[in-house]
């Protein structure tokens, strides 16, 4: 298992988050960069990862190492603060990226696509 910290694990997965949307956004046909930026916040925002993240917990839908993984990032010790949700939310979302992120440099290209359809049915747009 990878050991990368919690926090470098959630910041590619981040990264990797923002793009699939800006992707997914794009290829549904917006053009306004101003729609663009508005619907993106739907996606990448604490509540709405933390919402799915628990939906995946509470579902049983994450395997053994990707809890293991969800809970590194979630009990990562973070020099910044939540700006638009609560601390609950904002350490389950951190836990969210960070298994996109482990997803990611795991090259499990195919388990991540599995989750973000999952995570794309779950934001109304």
């Amino acid at each position: 298992m990878m050991q990368h910290s919690g926090n470098v694990l959630a910041f590619v997965g981040d990264a990797v988050l923002s793009l699939q949307v800006r992707e997914y956004l794009v290829n549904r046909g917006i053009t306004s960069t101003k729609k663009l930026q508005e619907t993106s916040i739907k996606f990448v925002s604490a509540n709405a990862q933390a919402e799915f993240i628990s939906y995946l917990l509470k579902n049983e839908l994450l395997t053994e190492a990707e809890v293991l993984i969800f809970k590194k990032g979630r009990n990562a010790k973070s020099a910044t603060m939540a700006k638009n949700a609560d601390m609950i939310s904002y350490r389950l979302s951190t836990g969210f990226e960070a298994l996109w992120g482990y997803l990611y440099l795991e090259n499990d290209l195919k388990r991540l696509e599995v989750l973000w359809e999952l995570y794309k049915e779950s934001v109304i747009i």
